[in-house]
């Protein structure tokens, strides 16, 4: 049970060749997640957005603004990836982040705002992309792990409705 909880649509698998509807579905999936996450929580209640998705895990609050705090991150790694040669990305603490003041009392429209902004920007620029761009890979220094920015668009379409089912859990279980 705590396995669906953490991961409710399961752990991104990325397929092996990785083909232009792939790719498509996968933007499509990151210009269109804010409006699902701000359709979900738009209505929530104060009590909803203190309500963790499983015992342990984050509030809705946390998970509005980590969404955010993370797909910053990820727009900022295609950019590095574009700009330099194979760069070691910088990892951050996503934990701590979310026990930061911000996460934990912010208003969520800030975040809902950035991240609307950010994924409207992101998705035209990903659209932009060639071929060969996709192929630039960046490390991940956990593991020192290659990852093509095609499939990055795969793992960041996949985050964001990762968490969008966290949300749902939320607006499920407090009506």
């Amino acid at each position: 049970m705590l396995e669906r909880l953490k991961y409710p649509i399961g752990k991104f698998e990325c397929p092996d060749t990785i083909s232009e509807d792939h790719m498509n579905n996968w933007i499509n999936d990151i210009k269109k997640l804010p409006k699902e996450v701000i359709d979900l929580v738009n209505h929530f209640t104060e009590e909803q957005l203190e309500t963790p998705y499983r015992n342990g895990g984050w509030t809705a609050r946390q998970v509005i603004h980590h969404l955010h705090d993370s797909h910053h991150h990820g727009y900022i790694r295609f950019k590095w990836t574009l700009t330099e040669e194979s760069p070691t990305i910088k990892a951050y603490y996503e934990d701590r982040w979310a026990e930061l003041f911000d996460s934990k009392k912010a208003p969520i429209q800030l975040s809902l705002d950035l991240l609307k902004a950010l994924h409207a920007k992101w998705a035209y620029f990903l659209e932009g992309l060639s071929f060969n761009e996709l192929q630039k890979h960046f490390v991940h220094p956990e593991g020192n792990i290659k990852i093509s920015l095609a499939e990055d668009i795969g793992i960041y379409a996949w985050h964001g409705k990762h968490h969008l089912a966290h949300l749902q859990i939320i607006a499920d279980s407090k009506g």
